[in-house]
């Protein structure tokens, strides 16, 4: 079983940046893709951002320019760098990395931006 714990959430201010980081217990050194999405109240999961093994990112229309993702494989680790941060980007972010054994989710952050 794949493990991702995720960290760095909080609360901040308009405008402000906040650093995720998600580690995961499988090693990266393989053909694998990880994400960040994020969900907030009463709205459905959506995309944020995905990087592949490769190191080619995709963001959704609504971060590019704010969000960075980014990896480590030597530390199993992604990364979402987020700066400019709007109160409409509150959210619980959650970090997923698709395998070729499988899909793992962790269990989420809280984003709080206020204004």
């Amino acid at each position: 079983q794949v493990q991702l714990v995720e960290s760095g959430g909080g609360l901040v201010q308009a405008g402000g940046s906040l650093r995720l980081s998600c580690a995961t217990s499988r090693s990266l050194f393989s053909n694998n893709v990880m994400g960040w999405y994020r969900q907030a109240p009463g709205k459905q999961r959506e995309l944020v951002a995905t990087i592949t093994s490769g190191g080619f990112t995709n963001y959704a229309d609504s971060v590019k320019g704010r969000f960075t993702i980014s990896r480590d494989n030597a530390k199993n680790t992604v990364y979402l760098q987020m700066s400019s941060l709007k109160p409409e980007d509150t959210a619980v972010y959650y970090c997923k990395v698709v395998y070729n054994v499988g899909t793992y989710w962790g269990q989420g952050t809280q984003v709080t931006v206020s204004s």
